[in-house]
């Protein structure tokens, strides 16, 4: 049987390609090599019967203002048009392809995730950053009521905040598109300005206290970087803003709720699924006219094997992976006990202690070291999601940043940053697992060496993911494409990566 298309791998991206290519009147194969679909949205009971735990992703604060979930997860009367293709991108193509329309399919299938229940909960507080003495930085959905809890901070933090907060919808569909001219360059530039800095000068320049300096720098070491390097604060600013806008919201029931829906939706618009279905080489997929790879530069090249021809494949080759994770489960017998309020409130909590902490720790792993006191990126969902544990029950995961391809086990010094602020935590873990870098790609091979952002988000390869190229979706082999987050505009749940490279390969 042939397709029109073909999308390798059932990550968000991959299912945002297939429903766009399948919302555009195209026969898609969907073949994915797990026994299950989602990528990074899986979940499963890694620790104790009844305790379900997101493997990957579980903080969903990139999907509120992606343009491609927006579009699907709300009704069809409020849902966001998606961008059509870039310019950039169809020099050469047919304007006679369809996009995605506003509220309806292609083949009359309604257009929205609405009615497959898929039901986001926001925690009352976003995130949260405890300090030793017992209180902690924290910001709210609500702007006023995080500027309120900053003291003397709070006026600067609503300078740096309210401007770009105010006209959110247009400033993401700048920066979560592909390289292009934006549509709002006054509005792109004023980000810019504050962007382009590292996310530690940008919070000694903002901020005079202590809390608001470590909240922002925690914010920020979700890229994966030294916190000195230039455009850091593009990260701290753009995951600060979302909180705003979308709370950072957890799928109720677990991540795999919202894979299954999207599979779910990509089959009511006629697409094939196969799972259990790797794909070693490009010459044992069906006919098509089309194919889109939801993998890493490493994995294309093993599966494009002698078809890709050898500039490309030594340019490909040089594609940097940053550092890994070290990620654990726990099962929980009660609410992690903080020391500080705010962090019993917060869905989210980064721990770290103060900015010059936080930025020694993230700069650890470039040199091929283990901070000593890692940054903890720590995530509690049954404060607001209490479906996924037994009556009384509760679960937490969280991970520290280590070199890529460590089998270093980080056990104590996780567990030893949370006691920190929250004295009697080991009391309360009833089970938990652990995931090294290995063992995480094993599981995902998209996580090359533990990376889970397809990729380094430094400045050389922030706008030219995977390499520098007009289309950087696109590759030699005709009509192949790369649609991952190691293509713009990189890592998180928003789908943009594979609904440009739809919108790209149609």
């Amino acid at each position: 049987m042939s397709y029109d298309a073909i999308v390798i791998g059932s990550g968000p991206n991959g299912l945002a390609a297939a429903i766009t290519l399948a919302r555009a009147g195209q026969s898609v194969l969907l073949r994915e090599a797990a026994p299950t679909v989602g990528g990074g949205l899986r979940s499963a009971e890694l620790t104790l019967p009844g305790f379900t735990h997101d493997i990957c992703s579980t903080v969903h604060a990139m999907a509120g203002i992606s343009p491609f979930f927006r579009n699907l997860l709300q009704p069809a009367d409020t849902a966001s048009p998606l961008p059509q293709r870039p310019r950039s991108l169809l020099r050469g193509v047919a304007s006679t392809a369809r996009t995605p329309s506003h509220g309806a399919s292609s083949v009359g299938v309604p257009g929205t995730l609405a009615a497959v229940r898929v039901e986001f909960v926001k925690p009352p507080i976003a995130f949260a950053h405890p300090l030793d003495d017992g209180s902690a930085a924290a910001v709210y959905q609500s702007l006023d009521a995080t500027v309120d809890s900053l003291g003397r901070d709070g006026p600067p933090y609503r300078a740096l905040i309210e401007p770009l907060l105010n006209r959110a919808d247009e400033l993401f569909s700048d920066i979560l598109g592909p390289p292009r001219w934006p549509h709002h360059p006054l509005l792109l530039a004023r980000f810019g300005h504050r962007a382009i800095r590292s996310a530690q000068s940008l919070a000694m320049a903002r901020f005079v206290g202590e809390p608001a300096r470590a909240l922002f720098a925690g914010a920020a070491a979700h890229c994966m970087l030294p916190l000195d390097w230039s455009a850091t604060a593009a990260f701290g600013l753009v995951l600060t803003l979302a909180a705003h806008v979308t709370g950072w919201p957890v799928v109720r029931g677990g991540s795999q709720r919202l894979a299954d829906a999207l599979a779910d939706y990509f089959r009511a618009l006629g697409g094939t699924i196969e799972t259990s279905a790797p794909v070693e080489s490009l010459d044992s997929l069906p006919p098509s006219r089309a194919i889109l790879c939801d993998v890493t530069p490493r994995q294309f090249l093993s599966i494009g094997a002698n078809q890709i021809p050898g500039g490309f494949r030594r340019r490909l080759a040089k594609f940097r992976y940053g550092p890994g994770v070290f990620k654990m489960d726990w099962a929980l017998s009660a609410p992690i006990p903080w020391s500080a309020a705010a962090c019993r409130q917060a869905g989210t909590v980064h721990l770290g202690g103060t900015l010059a902490e936080i930025a020694a720790a993230e700069a650890a792993p470039w040199r091929g070291e283990h901070a000593g006191r890692p940054y903890v990126l720590l995530v509690q969902p049954t404060l607001m999601d209490p479906t996924r544990a037994p009556p009384g029950k509760h679960i937490a995961w969280g991970y520290c940043h280590v070199p890529n391809g460590s089998t270093i086990d980080m056990t104590e010094r996780i567990e030893s940053q949370i006691e920190r602020f929250a004295p009697g935590f080991r009391d309360c873990i009833l089970a938990r697992h652990t995931f090294r870098t290995d063992e995480l790609e094993r599981h995902n091979p998209n996580l090359i060496g533990g990376d889970i952002n397809g990729g380094a988000a430094n400045l050389a390869q922030l706008f030219t993911r995977p390499i520098a190229q007009w289309n950087p979706y696109a590759t030699p082999l005709k009509n192949v494409y790369l649609c991952s987050s190691s293509t713009p505009p990189g890592g998180g749940v928003h789908g943009m990566c594979g609904y440009f490279a739809a919108m790209s390969s149609l």
